[in-house]
């Protein structure tokens, strides 16, 4: 029967393949491949195989490949190195029966380089934006932004390897690490036309120096901590530690109801979170702490709040959080569905923004509010029996040590209402 064989290649042609390898390309009926590719091997094709250039077909390769075996052709597809490492060989094997995909890989672009830089890489974290150009990276991007999970993965792991692109470049990598204030904290080398003519490597390069350079459009970038990042706790800050709006007092979800509060909702490390009536941050802060894969959203009324917020999340060195300003529900038609959300502060807009978030939770989705006046929390009540659903409701007043001459004294902060509902 037919196969379809996905062959890992190297820039070095044919010297670096197997005899199996080898013989499969020169026997295919059907070669598949990238332009450079082809060129590279062309003078192994058989005279009378097709060949069917990558380029904008991705998408239509299953079908065709398909085909191609119910008429007996035996196809070929040319990758680079590994094909199930950000490959084309995953592709297929998720679009195709694996009885009919056979995937010979090589020594991958991750193994070369790791090589060169003469270390050992089975800690490394592997991650691509060869793909469209994502634009340039402006300091506070979200989740939108197609170079977020890459600086994400680079705030948490200590050694990775970056597949590039011509748009997508190191150049691009380095000035986004100068923009979050990360640059210090690592260094990259660059690995350009890997066994090509004109193979050039760039060992340890400092941040600001990668930058301002220009390198090959074909490249793999290894990117390296070099000083540790000061370590914080998940949750838990005290209150002194958010900047506040001063003189006025009482804009922070004081920290024995914020455990409460995040308790509640339940996080996962992969949630998406709305915050809404942020105050200082605290809650949406410490949130995005502990969902390090998801996002928060926060938005709050009071624009002169934003600074205090932004400056918040600097010290806690987060990138999975972004703020607004506004009245909600307005801003946040944009906003990635969530899977739980906090009310802080309503605006005196409490059933629509209570219709809004039960209309937008996932199931199984948490919504908390917070109040500290009687009035609110009747109408919050008469809201969500009206909606016929079940809450929850705690009251918690922490009470903190006082020194008084030589003794200590309990000083009792003021009562706090929580409500938590369960979307189902």
């Amino acid at each position: 029967m037919s196969q379809c064989y996905v062959i890992g290649v190297l820039d070095n042609a044919m010297q670096g393949l197997t005899p199996v390898a080898q013989e499969k390309i020169r026997q295919a009926d059907q070669i598949i491949a990238a332009n450079r590719t082809i060129e590279l091997f062309a003078a192994e094709f058989k005279a009378d195989a097709e060949v069917i250039y990558l380029r904008d077909k991705m998408m239509l390769l299953p079908e065709l490949i398909q085909d191609s075996i119910e008429n007996n052709h035996q196809v070929v597809v040319l990758a680079t190195g590994d094909p199930l490492c950000h490959g084309i060989g995953s592709f297929l094997l998720k679009k195709m029966s694996k009885t009919l995909v056979t995937v010979l890989p090589n020594v991958s672009m991750v193994q070369l380089a790791f090589s060169h830089l003469g270390e050992g890489w089975q800690q490394v974290k592997i991650c691509s934006v060869h793909g469209k150009d994502t634009g340039e990276w402006i300091k506070g991007s979200g989740f939108e932004h197609g170079m977020y999970k890459l600086l994400r993965s680079i705030r948490h792991n200590t050694l990775l390897a970056v597949y590039t692109s011509p748009e997508n470049s190191p150049q691009r990598i380095a000035r986004m690490l100068i923009a979050e204030g990360l640059a210090e904290y690592y260094e990259i080398s660059i690995f350009e036309r890997l066994l090509q003519k004109g193979e050039r490597i760039s060992l340890h390069q400092a941040v600001s120096s990668v930058a301002d350079e220009q390198y090959a459009g074909l490249n793999i970038v290894i990117i390296k901590r070099k000083a540790a990042l000061e370590k914080r706790p998940v949750f838990g800050y005290p209150d002194d530690f958010f900047a506040q709006r001063k003189p006025e007092k009482g804009l922070i979800t004081r920290r024995d109801v914020r455990a409460v509060v995040l308790a509640k909702m339940q996080l996962q490390t992969d949630s998406i979170v709305w915050d809404i009536g942020a105050g200082s941050g605290s809650v949406g802060l410490e949130a995005a702490s502990i969902c390090e894969q998801g996002y928060v959203y926060a938005i709050e009324k009071n624009c002169a709040d934003l600074s205090l917020i932004e400056k918040n999340k600097e010290k806690m060195q987060l990138i999975n959080y972004s703020i607004v300003c506004g009245k909600a529900p307005e801003r946040m038609e944009n906003w990635l569905v969530p899977d739980a959300v906090f009310i802080g502060g309503s605006a005196g807009k409490l059933k629509p923004l209570i219709d809004l978030v039960l209309k937008s939770l996932k199931s199984g989705g948490s919504l908390v509010m917070n109040f500290i006046t009687l009035e609110n929390l009747n109408e919050s009540i008469e809201i969500l029996k009206s909606l016929n659903l079940q809450w929850e409701l705690t009251q918690l007043q922490a009470s903190h040590s006082k020194p008084i001459l030589h003794m200590n004294r309990l000083q009792a902060d003021n009562p706090v209402w929580i409500i938590s509902v369960i979307k189902y």
